[in-house]
């Protein structure tokens, strides 16, 4: 009985030997290939089970997901030759795994020194072909898509590398930079300031001068309006007075001599020098508007 243990165990040693020496499993997130004394027999296995022969073939996995590069920080020259300390990295993952394996020996330190190199010359020539200004605009995202594209048909084909990104983390200025970019656009926006306040100033004399036209049109309209009303007003009093005269001369004369009584006695500190034989006070001196005597 304990021969017939011993031997099964021993069995499933033996089976479970060859099997962990046999079948090798690729997962969806790997990227394999079969090597046969060493050269590439097996490209590309896909993800699941997979069998090889001990002793004569070996696999290599390979992390297939998208990977980040963190790029170490270097020191470029723009087209002006301003220095600037620029800190970047790249999106990547292997594209084709023969290539990749030929290229790094499947070691992924080597790979990312490659890659870093490659970026940091990359950078290093697209900087240098533009200005300061034109790398810290909107024209460096632009700029990085150009890059990437050039650098990733380099990457495939030496290094079986998609590289699908490169971005900039950040850009920093050697204090003696900066304070220059900061006065050059310290200066570039009391420019715009001055366009702005000269235009505005333009624009508010255009207005006021519209307004002060529009003014005197109106004013004088109103002038126009007020004279035309006040000559119909005089033409209709002076249709009125002529009604009342010819009905009736001498009361027309009468009401008109206390109008003149009324205004010219209104005020008490008034003083008048008049004769009092004069027509003025005909009515004074006699109702009828007989001069006494008569």
């Amino acid at each position: 009985m304990n021969n017939k243990v011993f031997g099964i165990v021993i069995g499933a040693l033996i089976v479970f030997f060859v099997a962990s020496n046999t079948l090798f499993i690729i997962k969806e997130t790997e990227r394999g290939v079969m090597l046969k004394f060493g050269k590439v027999v097996n490209a590309d296995i896909p993800p699941g089970l997979h069998f090889k022969i001990p002793m004569v073939n070996e696999v290599r996995k390979f992390d297939s997901r998208v990977l980040t590069l963190d790029v170490r920080p270097q020191r470029f020259l723009t087209v002006e030759k301003k220095v600037m300390i620029v800190d970047s990295y790249a999106k990547w993952r292997i594209k084709d795994v023969s290539t990749y394996y030929t290229a790094t020996n499947g070691e992924e330190v080597t790979a990312v020194r490659n890659m870093d190199q490659r970026i940091n010359e990359g950078l290093r020539n697209a900087f240098g072909d533009h200005s300061l200004q034109e790398v810290i605009s909107g024209e460096r995202d632009q700029l990085m898509v150009t890059l990437t594209e050039k650098l990733n048909k380099l990457t495939l084909q030496r290094y079986g590398i998609e590289l699908i990104d490169v971005r900039i983390k950040r850009i920093d200025l050697p204090e003696q930079v900066s304070e220059s970019v900061f006065n050059r656009m310290n200066t570039e926006r009391e420019r715009e300031a001055r366009e702005h306040r000269s235009k505005g100033k333009e624009q508010a004399e255009v207005i006021r001068a519209d307004a002060d036209r529009q003014r005197t049109i109106l004013e004088a309209e109103a002038y126009r309006d007020a004279e035309q009303l006040r000559g119909e007003g005089d033409a209709k009093a002076a249709a009125i007075y002529a009604a009342a005269y010819t009905q009736d001369p001498e009361f027309y004369s009468f009401v008109r001599s206390l109008t003149a009584y009324r205004e010219s006695f209104k005020n008490k500190s008034d003083m008048m020098l008049v004769d009092p034989d004069s027509d003025f006070f005909r009515y004074l001196k006699d109702s009828s508007g007989q001069a006494a005597g008569n």
